[in-house]
């Protein structure tokens, strides 16, 4: 697979089938190895690994309805509090992060309301943490740690 712009992780992946398949540790399953999956599968272990997130208050591809549609996020970072503290929105490494993708993580933050939003295409990651009160929203440097924002 594609090298990413996090540190390197090993995986377990298998071939059923003539497809690959990589095992979601949050999940606790195996799912279909896409460009836009072996994205996910690497942030997410960046969260766990480097940024101190817990895994059990990860949700993946979590539904929900917005405006009467189903909508899946790609991954809900919960805080010890047992809120939403974190959206992130994931795209295979051939998708460029334009103001379209940056659109649909605030859609579904309507229905969210967390104060962090993260896209990435697994070589370019954007953080912002939301003002509400003033309703502004400013870029961080980098995701913070679980500590900073679990609450």
């Amino acid at each position: 697979m594609e090298r990413l712009n996090l540190p390197t992780y090993s995986f377990n992946i298998k071939l059923i089938e003539q497809r690959k398949y990589i095992f979601d540790f949050i999940r606790k399953k195996f799912v279909i190895l896409t460009p836009e999956e072996w994205v996910r599968q690497n942030f997410l272990k960046y969260l766990v690994d480097e940024k101190k997130y817990s895994a059990s208050l990860i949700a993946v591809e979590m539904e929900f309805k917005l405006n009467n549609l189903s909508k899946r996020s790609d991954a809900v970072v919960y805080g010890k509090s047992g809120n939403p503290i974190l959206i992130v929105e994931c795209k295979a490494t051939s998708v460029k992060i334009d103001q379209k993708v940056f659109d649909q993580i605030v859609r579904y933050n309507m229905k969210l309301n967390v104060d962090f939003l993260v896209v990435t295409n697994g070589l370019e990651h954007y953080c912002c943490k939301i003002d509400y009160k003033n309703q502004k929203y400013s870029f961080l440097k980098e995701v913070p740690a679980f500590e900073q924002i679990s609450g």
